[in-house]
């Protein structure tokens, strides 16, 4: 069993009219940033928000009557969730859908949404999948696999087809890599299309099973990631010798450099994305000097995020920036000291946030106070700045990191 451009180019067809063809643009400004000439592919736009609707749909038509009227069954930490209960709804197929049980919310009431019987059941993906080959047996149901089936691999494969026909020129491609689904097909696509053109797979540290298996060893996974659409455990048995033979290599990105990725693509090109979407920004920006001067293509594979997760990872990427600084300040517990405090802050031009007094807890003499200070400033400049005129006013200031 292997897979071919034919393949691909007849997902394809299959999918016109069915899906949006996302737009692939050039990005200046983060083309600035990194080094390298930019290109997003914006699969976050699809109405699922996410890629998986292609492999899902070109599964669910390639069922034959029987099949369809039995149903269909799936695990999915939320995306593939989300195609596989969207289109059967539309085609009029029972679907259900396994998930972890700690899925983000949103992603689970999503699916529910469009009509399926969603299942809870395991920790991670490997769990809940073991759990849903279990029901597909009980139930006779059908398996639409994430990314370990032929069909579903081709689907996502037209991703690739479309950049490369947007952007010719494109001589690499940076790809979220779980189980491999959507690595593989891509990889079959643009190497035929464009033999010379390279492929990296990127997964988070927290979970490199991909990585792992092509290096012969032992993966050792983390609890939890923010890049939860791309936590799997273990590729899959046909998409793993197509990323051994036509990737160039998978690269690991970490926690923070994903958060980082997200606020950038956030900021910049105003667009939402989950944290799987965003490890082919934070491999770029990571790897900036193996990349400069290139044509990178990277694709935003999904946009469901937790609203509460993305709220934090904005709070921590202005403190990771300096434009959120948190200032602990020693004064004399006397009146009209603290309102010294703040129009020294007013005039440096510091916005205040939040204040805490403190007397009791803190490490200061008697007839002083500690006071935080969560302050929006603009750089990590502007933070040294206001030190500085604290100083010359007579108070001592420390940046608090904790």
């Amino acid at each position: 069993m292997s897979l071919t451009l034919e393949d691909i180019r007849a997902a394809g067809a299959a999918l016109r009219g069915n899906i949006l063809e996302s737009p692939c643009l050039f990005s200046r400004t983060l083309s600035e940033i990194t080094g390298a000439q930019v290109y997003l592919k914006f699969e976050n736009h699809q109405f699922t928000a996410s890629f998986k609707e292609r492999g899902a749909l070109v599964k669910l038509l390639s069922l034959d009557p029987e099949q369809r009227a039995r149903g269909v069954i799936a695990a999915s930490a939320g995306n593939h969730a989300q195609g596989v209960a969207y289109h059967a709804r539309r085609l009029g197929i029972p679907a259900v859908i396994v998930m972890p049980r700690y899925t983000p919310a949103v992603k689970v009431e999503q699916t529910r949404s469009f009509g399926a019987e969603v299942v809870l059941e395991g920790r991670f993906f490997d769990e809940a999948w073991a759990h849903a080959a279990l029901l597909a047996q009980s139930r006779e149901l059908t398996v639409v696999h994430p990314y370990d089936d032929l069909k579903v691999m081709a689907g996502q494969g037209t991703i690739a087809l479309e950049m490369l026909s947007a952007w010719p020129d494109l001589d690499a491609l940076l790809v979220p890599v779980g189980g491999g689904g959507l690595l593989s097909g891509m990889a079959v696509a643009a190497r035929a299309v464009k033999p010379g053109i390279e492929l990296f797979g990127v997964q988070t540290r927290r979970f490199p099973s991909t990585y792992a298996a092509l290096r012969g060893e032992v993966p050792e996974f983390g609890t939890t990631t923010i890049a939860d659409g791309i936590a799997v455990k273990l590729p899959g048995k046909l998409t793993l010798p197509v990323v051994r033979e036509l990737v160039r290599e998978v690269l690991l990105v970490d926690e923070g450099d994903i958060e980082e990725a997200i606020v950038l693509l956030l900021e910049v090109e105003k667009t939402v994305v989950e944290g799987a979407g965003a490890v082919g920004l934070a491999a770029l920006l990571r790897n900036r000097e193996r990349f400069a001067g290139r044509n990178v293509g990277l694709l935003l594979c999904g946009g469901n995020i937790d609203p509460l997760m993305l709220a934090e990872i904005i709070e921590r990427g202005m403190v990771r920036t300096g434009r959120l600084a948190r200032l602990q300040v020693e004064l004399s517990d006397l009146p009209g000291s603290l309102s010294l405090v703040t129009a020294c802050l007013a005039q440096a031009s510091a916005n205040i946030q939040e204040v805490h007094h403190q007397r009791a807890f803190a490490h200061v003499p008697v007839k002083s106070v500690e006071v935080d200070f969560v302050l929006e400033t603009r750089s990590h400049a502007h933070v040294q700045a206001i030190i500085e005129a604290l100083a010359r006013a007579g108070f001592q200031a420390r940046l608090h990191n904790d």
